[in-house]
C-alpha cells in the first residue's frame, strides 16, 4: 500500500500453517520426533514429544469479526495467513501491505519444538524450518516475504552456527527465544554470539520477551557477582533486576536483563528489535526503571557486587532497542519519548490484533496528524534500515516514494 507518506510494511506478522510443509526436510531418523498435525472435527491440533495434544488456539482471527470468532477449535484450512507464499502475497495486496517481517508461529513454533528431548533431533527440526523458510517460502518474493530464521535454544555454539547458516541462506534476520546460551538469563558466554552478530551485521529480534516457561521459570533472572543466600533471603527476591523491571509489561524483564548485563557497553553497535511489545507503557517503565536503578544500585554493589553501569537503563533502551507499534493511539502519542527512529509499524496478521483486510483505512486514520517524515519512518523506512534492505527492490521503492513525497 502506498499511503500519502509512502509504502506500509508490517514489522511483525506470523507464519501459521501445517508443519508437513517443512518437516519433510527433517532427516528420516528424526522425523517421528518432529511436530505432527492432527485433523479433528472440532479443530486442528499438534502432537510432539514432551507434551500432550496441543490444540490450535493461535488467535487466527484474520477476516473474522468478534461475533463469529472463538479462540479455540480452529482449523488451518482456508484460513488467511496459513497458505503458500503466493497466497500470502495476495493477502498483502488485499490488506494494502507492501511486505511483512515473518515470525514463526508462537504456539506451534520454537517454544513447542524445544520439547524434543534429543538435542540432535531438535536441531534438525530447527534447521529444516529455516531451510524451508528461505528456499521455498520466502524465495517466492524475497523482498516482500521477509523471513526470520529461528535460533536454537541449546547453547551458544549452536546459536552461532545456526545464525551463520541463516546468513548463508539469505534470511534477513533471526529471532531469539531465549538468551544465546539457551537459558532465561544472560551469561558471559553470550558475548560470543553478540560479537558474531555484530560482525555479520545480522539483525536480531525477540518476539515479546525471552521465554521463561518450564525449567527456565526457576532459573535466576540475573547472576550477581556475590550471591549470598542470606542477602537473597533478606531481600525477599526483590533484587536490582526485579526492581528495575517492575511496573513494566512482560518484555520489561528481558530489556532489563540486557541493560543490566552490560552487553550494550561491550557491544555499542548491537541493536535488537522487540516485536509485539506494545508501546504506550515503555516511557513510564523507563522513567521508573531509572529511578529504581539509582536508588538500588548502591546497596546492590555493597552486598551483591553489582558494579555501576556507564549509563541509565533507559538510555540503553533508547539507543539499542526497537519496538513495534500496532493500532495503538497511545503509542503514537508517546512516540517522541522513545524516538521515532526506534518504532516500526506491525499488523500481527493473521492473529486477533490484525485488522486484515482493512489495515489501509486504519493507518490513514491513526496517522492523520503525524508529520509525513515521521510516518514514513514508522510505516516503512525503519524496517528497511534495520534489516539492511536499502539496496533491495523494496528498499529502492521506499526511498523513491520518500523522495517523491518530500
Amino acid at each position: 500500500m502506498t499511503t500519502k507518506a509512502g509504502p506500509v510494511i508490517s514489522s511483525d506478522s506470523h507464519l501459521e500453517g501445517p508443519p508437513e510443509r517443512w518437516v519433510r526436510r527433517v532427516p528420516a531418523k528424526y522425523r517421528d520426533r518432529a511436530p505432527r498435525l492432527i485433523h479433528r472435527p472440532e479443530g486442528d491440533a499438534m502432537v510432539i514429544e514432551g507434551t500432550g495434544l496441543v490444540e490450535n488456539p493461535q488467535d487466527m482471527y484474520a477476516g473474522r469479526t468478534p461475533a463469529n470468532w472463538r479462540p479455540f477449535d480452529l482449523k488451518y484450512e482456508n484460513q488467511p495467513g496459513t497458505g503458500s507464499g503466493e497466497q500470502r502475497l495476495k493477502e498483502q495486496d488485499q490488506d494494502g501491505i507492501e511486505a511483512e517481517v515473518l515470525f514463526a508461529s508462537q504456539v506451534h513454533g520454537p517454544s513447542l519444538w524445544r520439547n524434543i528431548g534429543d538435542d540432535d533431533a531438535y536441531l534438525a527440526v530447527v534447521r529444516a524450518y529455516n531451510d524451508w523458510l528461505a528456499e521455498e517460502y520466502c524465495s517466492v518474493a524475497p523482498d516482500r516475504l521477509i523471513g526470520l530464521g529461528v535460533i536454537p535454544w541449546t547453547n551458544v555454539d549452536d546459536a552461532v552456527a545456526e545464525m551463520e547458516h541463516c546468513a548463508k541462506l539469505g534470511l534477513r534476520g533471526v529471532v531469539l527465544g531465549v538468551f544465546p546460551n539457551g537459558k532465561g538469563y544472560p551469561t558471559p558466554e553470550d558475548d560470543k554470539f553478540w560479537a558474531a552478530a555484530v560482525d555479520m551485521r545480522m539483525p536480531l529480534t525477540v518476539h515479546v520477551a525471552f521465554n521463561r516457561a518450564g525449567a527456565r521459570a526457576s532459573q535466576p533472572k540475573l547472576k550477581y557477582p556475590v550471591e549470598d543466600p542470606d542477602i537473597m533471603r533478606k531481600t525477599a527476591g526483590r533484587t536490582l533486576i526485579d526492581r528495575v523491571s517492575r511496573f513494566g509489561l512482560e518484555p520489561a524483564l528481558s530489556l532489563s536483563q540486557l541493560a543490566l548485563s552490560g552487553v550494550f557497553d561491550r557491544f555499542p553497535e548491537l541493536r535488537i528489535f522487540f516485536a509485539e511489545t506494545r508501546l504506550g507503557w515503555v516511557p513510564f517503565w523507563m522513567e521508573n526503571g531509572d529511578m529504581a536503578y539509582g536508588r538500588n544500585q548502591p546497596w546492590s554493589e555493597r552486598y551483591m557486587g553489582f558494579k555501576p553501569l556507564q549509563r541509565l537503563p533507559s538510555e540503553y533502551v533508547k539507543d539499542h532497542i526497537l519496538f513495534s507499534i500496532q493500532y495503538e493511539r497511545t503509542g503514537i502519542e508517546v512516540r517522541h519519548r522513545i524516538g521515532v527512529d526506534q518504532i516500526m509499524f506491525a499488523t500481527d496478521f493473521p492473529h486477533i490484533e490484525c485488522e486484515w483486510p482493512n489495515t489501509a483505512s486504519f493507518v490513514e486514520e491513526l496517522y492523520a496528524d503525524v508529520p509525513q517524515h515521521e510516518r514514513r519512518k514508522i510505516l516503512a523506512e525503519n524496517v528497511i534500515r534495520f534489516f539492511h534492505m536499502e539496496e533491495t527492490p523494496l528498499g529502492r521503492r521506499v526511498a523513491a516514494c520518500a523522495h517523491a513525497v518530500g
